[in-house]
């Protein structure tokens, strides 16, 4: 036997052995079905949160939950602070000192932040709270381990008394990925929207901004290969990447090594502003939950990312069932072209979702609500993305006892759900209600507020039984201002093969 196949003949040796003590259990190996995946606890999860405002007069409040989990790893905590500050001790073999966490303003210059974290939760089950003030905020980059990772969720919520994009702007800090899709943007004159990227990582990021307008693809040079830092914040003014101005777009951003959080900052000079979140993964049917039931305009951007046109019917699910908006029973989406539809005063007074559904085959489609509240100067704006159902759970932090409004959706069966409200950031007593949800409706219920109520408090929605359910929560302050955020699952839970030991794989 010579020396090459002697090699491969112990490599392959060792291989097996070591296969034999974690085998998947197989049909073809068992003769059985295999058993189906265990849902256990994460033990960590990461978060980004964008850089809250360029305002001198924004104020922003963070607000950090994590739901008690059976099952969760003990001990652990959760961090939150500036995006290229790394926590001293915080298991990564990290000597704590700061690798320069550095943000891009509107106007080219940096700002830097040091100091400690913006909060830091106490245990799960309880919210903690961090405020900050002004327009030099930068991006914040958390993390959270053992029993404060599971469904770990934190409310980034900002209030900016005048001026462009003035009212209430609010976001869910999500985990860094590589593709985002954001239809609802513009360049239109009035308009000031910023792609904000933030690498949490310890290695440079590479992105490509595309742009997609009612006649196809923009061209934008300055979208192309772009490199955000590690620990780096980079906010881009869209209309910098584009001369052509365009009241609706479709951003696409795709990141080609490492990983980003993306948001996009969408400001009107005269109808307010929030944060335009990413939408949920090009699908063939889509819900928009959450239309506020005072809503005065209602405009639906849509976009097909593939070769084929998309056909779709909308409905809206209404406290009453499943209805058709009168003229906008369907919409042709032209493949690579951003459309829109304005369906105004949609919800007539009663709370409601958007439904989109395929009027012929199945296309994979995009798609984003902007949604105004009031009229004249007066007007405010919000966005609500295309968003998965709840899932497992989901859950939503930085409530309030009377600006908060929580709409639940079950647009193909009825669905039984559960609704707990935690304790509150400085006292109270959690309390719990379940809900049942008729095929087709949209609720706006009156969610549980925790007994002795004091500072803020999460909520987290657990369906129980029935269809999928989707979900969202409107925070008001004032006549107008106001903000949405969807509840899609908040991945608290992963899925785990059940493995066996199976030496018999020695003698195959």
């Amino acid at each position: 036997m010579n020396r090459t196949t002697l090699s491969l003949f112990v490599g392959t040796a060792a291989l097996a052995a070591v296969t034999a003590f974690a085998a998947v259990d197989s049909p073809s190996a068992s003769g059985a079905a295999p058993a189906a995946a265990a849902r256990l606890p994460v033990e960590r999860t990461s978060l980004v949160c964008p850089a809250p405002s360029s305002s001198d007069l924004a104020e922003t409040t963070y607000t950090s939950f994590t739901p008690v989990t059976k099952g969760a790893a003990s001990g652990g905590r959760a961090r939150l602070q500036a995006a290229g500050e790394q926590p001293a001790d915080d298991g990564s073999g990290d000597d704590g000192k700061q690798k320069g966490g550095k943000e891009k303003k509107k106007d080219g210059k940096e700002k830097k932040s040091g100091g400690q974290p913006v909060l830091t939760p106490k245990a799960p089950g309880t919210p903690a709270t961090g405020d900050t003030s002004g327009g030099d905020t930068p991006a914040l980059v958390g993390t959270a381990d053992g029993s404060f990772a599971p469904g770990w969720t934190v409310q980034e919520t900002t209030e900016v008394a005048a001026g462009t994009g003035r009212g209430l702007l609010g976001v869910t800090c999500a985990g860094a990925d590589t593709d985002f899709w954001f239809p609802g943007a513009s360049t239109a004159a009035g308009r000031t929207d910023y792609v904000h990227l933030t690498n949490p990582d310890d290695s440079a990021a590479v992105v490509d901004i595309e742009l997609y307008g009612k006649d196809g693809a923009i061209k934008a040079p300055l979208g192309e290969n772009l490199t955000v830092d590690p620990g780096a914040s980079e906010a881009i003014l869209l209309p910098t990447l584009t001369e052509e101005r365009q009241t609706d777009l479709t951003v696409h951003v795709s990141v080609r090594g490492g990983r980003v959080g993306a948001a996009v900052r969408a400001l009107d000079d005269k109808a307010g502003g929030d944060w335009l979140a990413p939408a949920a993964d090009p699908a063939d049917g889509l819900v928009l939950p959450g239309i506020p039931k005072d809503a005065t305009d209602v405009r639906l951007t849509a976009f097909v990312p593939g070769d084929d046109d998309a056909d779709l019917k909308i409905r809206l699910a209404s406290p009453d069932g499943l209805i058709t908006p009168a003229g906008n029973e369907t919409v042709h989406v032209k493949s690579g072209m951003t459309t829109t539809v304005d369906l105004g005063d949609v919800t007539r007074g009663e709370p409601g979702s958007l439904v989109l559904t395929p009027a012929d085959q199945a296309v994979p489609v995009v798609a984003a609500l902007q949604v105004v509240r009031g009229k004249g100067d007066k007007r405010e704006t919000a966005f609500i993305p295309a968003t998965a159902p709840v899932g497992t759970r989901a859950t939503s932090a930085g409530n309030s006892a009377k600006g908060t409004t929580l709409a639940l959706s079950a647009p193909e069966g009825t669905a039984t759900v559960k609704v707990t409200a935690s304790a509150g950031s400085e006292g109270g007593t959690p309390a719990t209600k379940t809900y049942t949800i008729k095929s087709g409706t949209t609720q706006n219920v009156d969610a549980p507020v925790p007994t002795g109520l004091k500072g803020t408090y999460a909520l987290t929605v657990e369906p129980v039984s029935g269809g999928p359910l989707y979900a969202a929560r409107t925070l008001t302050s004032g006549d107008t201002a106001f903000t949405v955020q969807t509840l899609p699952t908040d991945h608290g839970l992963v899925s785990v093969p059940q493995t066996r030991e199976d030496l018999s794989i020695l003698q195959k």
